[in-house]
């Protein structure tokens, strides 16, 4: 495994895990500071286990993520112009 390969780590930096989150190292220390994200202290530095990170869409059943898809389907589907111009922005 590279050095900074992070896919398969049980246990991330709080770095690592601002990577996989798409957040700054401080924004991460005040989730954990907050206890929204759990750690453990080793030292000076904090370690997390990968399953304890928030998830956006990880605690939704099958049936609601297809309610979820229809319904972006439908947006798309009637706005599909609007989204388009947008995006030329």
């Amino acid at each position: 495994m590279s050095k900074n390969n992070v896919t398969n780590k049980e246990y991330l930096s709080v770095a690592e895990a601002a990577k996989i989150l798409g957040y700054s190292r401080q924004h991460v220390h005040r989730l954990i500071d907050s206890g929204e994200i759990k750690a453990s202290k080793v030292g000076r530095s904090y370690i997390i286990l990968r399953k304890d990170l928030p998830t956006f869409f990880g605690d939704i059943s099958k049936t609601e993520k297809q309610k979820i898809d229809k319904a972006v389907d439908k947006v798309f589907k009637h706005y599909e112009e609007t989204i388009k111009k947008l995006g030329e922005e």
